[in-house]
């Protein structure tokens, strides 16, 4: 308690200031004199209690057997490079998404064990689904943050599982799953059935609805894919009910037990074929999530910016871009990837990493979009957001491969034209000012 001129006591204020970085995918050490801006963006992190991050890896020395379905490049790198991450000063992580069982269950609990040793606090994956989608605490000087974290973006295999009273649940991430309707007008839904009919894509899901042993569909299905009649072409997406019930659950408790409740989605799907937005259904949780009692919801999946929204009195990031991205300087690949490629299991890394980018021609090497980012410094105050200011970085888009990937503040500010382009539909205005964006808070 604090007392006013008066000597009378009064509430003590909360206020926390809360850094959030991208994606870091880190799969080589630190130089041991640094890097080209390295001291000046760690100082901007330390001058935050709440230092975020999503964690975009796994950490072991391959105690996990490769994932039949990995999240694209096999994401491990040695625990020691936690050893550098803690030199940025995260104190608090994200650890669901798509690469988090590219090692199977073997590598999650030792990517997980890892963190723990290394004095990491981090949400969205477990050893059942009650650890996974738990929210974890931070507690500051003037208050206490919690994170609770989830991915869409993942393969089924991949979800945790509950426990029941006579058996263990199963490790993995958090999930959001999602719906898909797709509305087709009459004419299109008639000659799509005729060519199910015709090809027999339905036969076998058919006679087991005959015979009792699936429930009948509530629209037409094309093999996995929904369809309804509707007045135009379009798609619908939704959240499964059950995930977000789940989650909404962890969002109030978290309420309940602290100041400021972030919650973390990773995802990687695009609104009618545009990377540079979210599905409908990332919408619809994030502001259920901040109608529950959340203030900060922060996205990432897509390895570039999406726009900013404000709503009642928390912000959605829809996208924050990366943070450190060394994608392509992974120690190892399993005989999976290069078979996927069609090349010889005897091959390299490097080779490997040439034929998927066509030799540095395609891919996210060459999307300049991927290689500049932002940082948003959030002050928090008695349960509001009282400002936003968004620092550029830059991952070094020219270097060469065994360089870049590491971030610093840039002088070059198109992001803010990207970051208002995308922001704008959703009535959101960016300022900026000696180089350091600000949203303005209504």
């Amino acid at each position: 308690m604090i007392s006013d001129s008066k000597g009378e006591l009064q509430t003590d204020i909360i206020m926390m200031k809360i850094l959030l970085a991208g994606d870091v995918f880190m799969t080589r050490r630190l130089p041991e004199a640094g890097y080209k801006g390295m001291e000046e963006i760690i100082s901007l992190i330390k001058q935050h209690e709440v230092r975020f991050a999503n964690f975009e890896l796994t950490v072991h020395r391959r105690e996990g057997y490769p994932s039949l379905f990995p999240g694209g490049t096999y994401a491990m790198a040695d625990p020691d490079s936690l050893i550098d991450l803690k030199k940025y000063d995260f104190n608090i992580l994200n650890v669901a998404n798509n690469h988090s069982m590219d090692y199977s269950h073997g590598g999650l609990i030792a990517t997980n064990k890892y963190l723990q040793e290394n004095g990491f606090l981090f949400a969205g994956t477990g050893e059942n689904l009650a650890d996974a989608s738990a929210p974890v605490y931070l507690d500051c000087y003037n208050g206490r943050a919690a994170l609770i974290a989830c991915t869409n973006s993942f393969h089924d295999s991949d979800a945790a599982g509950n426990q029941s009273p006579s058996m263990k649940g199963r490790p993995g991430v958090n999930p959001l799953r999602h719906k898909t309707v797709y509305e087709l007008t009459a004419d299109n839904l008639n000659s799509l059935k005729k060519i199910s009919s015709d090809i027999g894509i339905n036969d076998y899901e058919d006679l087991l609805i005959r015979e009792g042993f699936l429930l009948p569909k509530e629209n037409f299905n094309f093999g996995d894919y929904e369809f309804k009649e509707g007045a135009a072409n379009k798609s619908n997406t939704y959240p499964l009910q059950k995930d977000m019930d789940r989650i909404i659950k962890s969002v109030k408790e978290a309420k309940r037990q602290s100041d400021c409740v972030m919650v973390s989605i990773h995802s990687h799907g695009i609104k009618n074929g545009d990377k540079e937005r979210s599905p409908d259904f990332i919408h619809h949780f994030a502001k259920s999530c901040i109608d529950a009692g959340a203030n900060i919801i922060i996205g990432h999946g897509p390895h570039i910016v999406r726009g900013i929204e404000l709503y009642k009195n928390g912000v959605i990031f829809y996208g924050l871009g990366n943070f450190i991205f060394e994608n392509e300087t992974i120690s190892h690949l399993p005989a999976d990837f290069y078979e996927k490629y069609g090349m010889d299991i005897t091959e390299t890394v490097g080779a490997a990493i040439d034929m998927r980018s066509k030799n540095n021609t395609i891919g996210l090497s060459v999307d300049q979009r991927v290689w500049k980012s932002f940082i948003p410094s959030i002050d928090f105050k008695d349960g509001q957001i009282e400002q936003i200011l968004l620092y550029p970085i830059e991952l070094g888009y020219n270097l060469p491969r065994s360089r870049k990937g590491k971030p610093s503040l840039s002088t070059e500010y198109s992001i803010f034209n990207d970051l208002s382009r995308l922001s704008v539909e959703y009535g959101t205005i960016i300022s900026m000012k000696n180089g350091i964006g600000k949203v303005e808070i209504k």
